[in-house]
């Protein structure tokens, strides 16, 4: 089993920038694939940015150039810089972790079938 737990939401003016945090405990070795997702209220699920642990990455198109994955691989962290945050980027963040690799992943930004998925961090922009 992995678990997942997010931190560093928060409330932010439009044009502001916050950090998440995602951290995997358990069996991480395991773990592939990697990515944040959000979900405003009325909203479907949506993917943001996937990592691979090559470090192949993908983006959502809303985010592209304002959000950046990373991951720290001895801490068995993952990050999501965000930047020049707008009052549409207000939605529940989540981490998920999956055990698949390669081609999977590379374009996982459009898949919610993650096998692993954290407890979510609220991001508000104001406007």
């Amino acid at each position: 089993q992995v678990q997942l737990v997010e931190s560093g939401g928060g409330s932010v003016q439009a044009g502001g920038s916050l950090r998440l945090s995602c951290a995997a405990f358990g069996y991480t070795y395991s773990i592939y694939c990697m990515g944040w997702f959000r979900q405003a209220p009325g909203k479907e699920r949506e993917g943001i940015a996937t990592i691979h642990t090559d470090g192949t990455t993908s983006y959502a198109d809303s985010v592209k150039g304002r959000f950046t994955i990373s991951q720290d691989n001895r801490k068995n962290t993952l990050y999501l810089q965000m930047n020049s945050l707008k009052p549409e980027d207000t939605a529940m963040y989540y981490c998920a972790a999956d055990r698949s690799s390669g081609s999977w992943c590379y374009d996982a930004v459009r898949r919610l079938d993650f096998g692993y998925w954290g407890q979510g961090t609220q991001v508000t922009v104001s406007s």
